[in-house]
């Protein structure tokens, strides 16, 4: 069984920075690959980005690439996503993601149904 607690979200401003983290239980991380959605009021979930199990293929969605980080600490059994220069559209809960098998180099990673293990989810407000 693999639990996923986000944290770091809050009020920022436009223009702002801020960290998502992602802390992950359960002995197999580093076989996951790791993503993040969000889902706006009303709105479907989408990808915001990805990350593979060793960390080198990354992959992030057109609306959030070059504001966008995502990492990961295997060590720490710690996801984190980086966005600067936020929006108002940004606005959203972000959800953190675990799934066996997704290879990020493809349309898969961008598939909610793909992914095994859900958080909770932390809300992000980025006020104008």
């Amino acid at each position: 069984q693999v639990q996923l607690v986000e944290s770091g979200g809050g009020l920022v401003q436009a223009g702002g920075s801020l960290v998502l983290s992602c802390a992950v239980s359960g002995r197999t991380f580093n076989t996951y690959t790791m993503g993040w959605f969000r889902q706006a009021p009303r709105k479907e979930r989408e990808f915001v980005a990805a990350i593979s199990w060793s960390g080198p293929n990354t992959y992030c969605a057109d609306s959030v690439k070059g504001r966008a980080t995502i990492s990961r600490n295997n060590a720490k059994t710690t996801v984190y996503l980086q966005m600067n220069n936020l929006k108002p559209e940004d606005t959203a809960v972000y959800y953190c993601a675990a799934g066996r098998g997704i290879d990020v180099r493809t349309a898969q990673v961008i598939r909610v149904a793909a992914y095994d293990y859900w958080g909770q989810g932390t809300q992000v407000t980025v006020s104008s």
